[in-house]
Formats: C-alpha cells, sequence, structure tokens
C-alpha cells in the first residue's frame, strides 16, 4: 500500500509496504543535482555524495564501513544532474540502523579537510577514469555543447579546476543552503515498521521549513564537436531534442526509442551490426529533464565505415518518418516496457527508486497501473509523428571521439540526415 506525508516543514515522505518479504530499501533523495551548482561550484554534490561517507560526529569512516558491512545489503548514493540520493537495502531487521547510519550521514558529517584533500585526489582520478572510457565521453562532449551557457551542459564530476578550489567549509555551505526540507524526499518500500517511519519523521521534522529549489534554465543548441583519441574505434553520438519528463509525449518516445535503437530487435542493431556488420555496439538512449529532453543515437566503429553507417542511420530515420512503425513493432516495444515495469515490481529498491522519482518530477506517485494504461494507449500515428518532430536536422548535434574526420566532413555526412 503507498502512503505519503508531508511533514510541516516540506519534507515527503513515502511508504510502500510489501507483504511476505524479508527486505527493505530506504533512500533519502535531495531534488538538487549538478545542474544547480554555479559555474565556480561545479561538480560540489558530487563531491559532498562522497564526503558523507568520509566520517560523521560520531562514527569515523571506518567504523561507518564496519557497521554498513555488518549489517549487509547495500548502502550507496549517486549524483545526476537533476538529483541526488543515499540509499540502504537490507534485512528489515537492520533497518533501523540503515536509517540511523544514513541520517547520521546527512546531519552529522564532518568535511574534514584532510578528508577532502585525499576525496578530490579521488574524484580527479574518477574524472580520469571517464576521460578513458570514449563510450562515456562521447556523451559527455555533446552534453556539454549542446548545451552550453547552461548549467546542464556541466559534468556531474566537476572539474579539476573547480575542485581544487573546494573545501570542507566550502561544501558545509554548499550543502545547507541547498539541501532544503522542500527538496527532500524520503522513500521506503518493502519490510518496514511504524516505529521505523515515525524516527524518519522525528529526524526530518527538524529541518527548517522551505519550498522547492527553483529549476535552473535550460537552451538546447545544434552543434558538432569532434575529440581526437588514439583509440581502434570511433565513437559517434547523435543527439535531437526531445520532449521533457512533463510531456504527455514521454510515453510514446519511450517506445519510439525502443523501436530504432534501444535493442538487439531495433532498426538500428538489425542494420548497422546483425545485416551489415558495421559496428559491434550500436544503439539509442533518451536522457531527460524536467524541462528538456535529449535523444541519443550511439555507434562504436573502425573510421572507414563512418560514411555508410551514418547513411544507413539517415536511411531509417527517413523511414519511420516517411512509414511510421509496423503494428508488430509498436506491440513488441510496448511489451518490453510493460515487461519490465512489472518485473520491476519484484525489486523493493527499484519500487523505491520508482517512487521517489515520481514525487521528485510529478509531485505525486503515479501508479503501474496508471503507467501502463499510458502505454497502451499509444498508438502508430503517435509515433510516426514524433519522429517527424525529433528528427530535424536543422537541430541534429553530433559528437565524435576517436581517429576522427575534420568537422566540415561530419557536417557532410551529417546532411544524408535531411
Amino acid at each position: 500500500m503507498l502512503s505519503k506525508t508531508v511533514l510541516p516543514n516540506g519534507v515527503r515522505v513515502l511508504t510502500d509496504r510489501i507483504p511476505h518479504v524479508r527486505s527493505a530499501a530506504v533512500g533519502i533523495w535531495v531534488g538538487i543535482g549538478s545542474r544547480f551548482e554555479a559555474a565556480r561550484e561545479n561538480g560540489a554534490a558530487h563531491f559532498i555524495e562522497h564526503m558523507l561517507f568520509k566520517g560523521t560526529e560520531k562514527r569515523s569512516a571506518a567504523e561507518l564501513a564496519e557497521q554498513m558491512d555488518q549489517i549487509g545489503g547495500q548502502i550507496n548514493a549517486f549524483t545526476t544532474k537533476d538529483c541526488t540520493c543515499f540509499y540502504g537495502r537490507v534485512l528489515d531487521i537492520n533497518l533501523p540502523v540503515a536509517i540511523d547510519l544514513l541520517c547520521d550521514m546527512l546531519f552529522s558529517s564532518c568535511f574534514d579537510e584532510n578528508d577532502v584533500m585525499s576525496e578530490r585526489g579521488v574524484i580527479i582520478e574518477e574524472i580520469g577514469m571517464y576521460e578513458d572510457t570514449p563510450e562515456d565521453l562521447v556523451i559527455e562532449r555533446l552534453y556539454s555543447e549542446a548545451y552550453r551557457g547552461c548549467s546542464l551542459a556541466r559534468p556531474i564530476l566537476g572539474k579539476k579546476s573547480t575542485l581544487e578550489k573546494m573545501t570542507g567549509e566550502t561544501l558545509r555551505d554548499f550543502m545547507e543552503r541547498k539541501y532544503r526540507a522542500g527538496d527532500i524526499v524520503i522513500a521506503i518500500s518493502g519490510s518496514f515498521t511504524d516505529k521505523d517511519v515515525e524516527y524518519i519523521h522525528e529526524r526530518f521534522s527538524l529541518m527548517p521549513k522551505s519550498r522547492r529549489a527553483r529549476l535552473p534554465a535550460s537552451k538546447y543548441r545544434p552543434c558538432i564537436t569532434t575529440k581526437r583519441k588514439r583509440i581502434e574505434q570511433n565513437h559517434l553520438c547523435f543527439g535531437f531534442p526531445c520532449v521533457s519528463n512533463l510531456s504527455p509525449d514521454r510515453y510514446a518516445m519511450q517506445l519510439l526509442n525502443n523501436i530504432l535503437g534501444g535493442g538487439m530487435s531495433s532498426r538500428l542493431f538489425q542494420e548497422l551490426r546483425e545485416k551489415r556488420g558495421l559496428c559491434y555496439s550500436a544503439g539509442s538512449f533518451l536522457s531527460t529533464q524536467d524541462d528538456t529532453g535529449l535523444y541519443c543515437l550511439t555507434m562504436a566503429l573502425g573510421a572507414d565505415s563512418e560514411a555508410e553507417a551514418i547513411g544507413v542511420v539517415a536511411q531509417e530515420i527517413q523511414k519511420i518518418k516517411s512509414a511510421g512503425v509496423t503494428q508488430t513493432e509498436l506491440d513488441r516495444a510496448r511489451e518490453q516496457v510493460k515487461a519490465n515495469i512489472l518485473m520491476g515490481l519484484e525489486s523493493t529498491n527499484t519500487r523505491m527508486s520508482r517512487m521517489a522519482r515520481c514525487e521528485l518530477t510529478y509531485g505525486r506517485i503515479i501508479t503501474t497501473e496508471e503507467t501502463i494504461a499510458a502505454y497502451d494507449a499509444v498508438t502508430r500515428e503517435d509515433l510516426q509523428r514524433l519522429a517527424n518532430e525529433v528528427f530535424d536536422i536543422e537541430k541534429t548535434a553530433f559528437s565524435a571521439v576517436g581517429r576522427v574526420k575534420p568537422e566540415e566532413q561530419y557536417k557532410e555526412l551529417l546532411a544524408k540526415l535531411s
């Protein structure tokens, strides 16, 4: 049974009790990610995520780690452009300890300067790891150019130049300014007691009352960006502005993504890899926020195959714009999405995450039945209309990493998309 409580200060507490399970997942979600940072603060949200594991007023970093291992399960965190989450999944008998650990980390972390120095080095190494991962780098560079001038363009991990200026004091100040009651959602799913929920209410009721943070503006622009890198394969990413999280077309967009590049049966995978052998990997994904969205097609291939591959992408885009999709494709994509949703209901962690994301985005929990009905309502005509709206050559963003060609040559190849 799903339940929502709004504390007097604006903190939202969501619960989802599931009979006959022995685990529980709890997450503290803060609706503040990298896009809420000023340029000089880039990387602060992710840095704070790391620092909360480095010790509190009553537990050292080693003691935090020992207690986390002692209760089993998993306690972790992540940062996105839109939010930061600290979560745990444990046996129900260990849930009170997990909640206490997460609360202690959130409210009483030390931000010791020595820990800041050492963790800065860890994050800089993490940045280096992403620089050495071309499939991530090509997407990061596309984002940075397509949203240039907006906070959405900046990397979640930050930059060495901004990280080097951060101290325990500046990180604590960022947290105090940004981690406000109105932006916090606590979600718990699985086996838990009323006492567990009461403890959450007690701890979070102490926060000052506040409203939600204002979403920073974003503006998309077409672009071409290339980066030379001595690797065997070139990594390409095509970006198109698409629907936001709040668009009624978001369900149709997910189905369109599945049909064009979302799996092994998708058109791009079948044409580029299975039929022509032009690449090893080819696919697509959606990256959406509350005010904007980006639909990306990706592939990794040899430099000699780029022209033919881009021609195939252009061909498939034109086919889906002019002829739409078949009923068989729509039915298959719909069943894939519905299966993922329904199978996810068997995971307390997935249910917890779904509740929290719905609350942060829509201000309410969207039921599974409502979601399934929305996917069932999508028609072939919806997908063809959406394809014609999204695939506009004048709005294409393109990124390439590897033994790349000059930008002018890519401009000529991309003209095939029109």
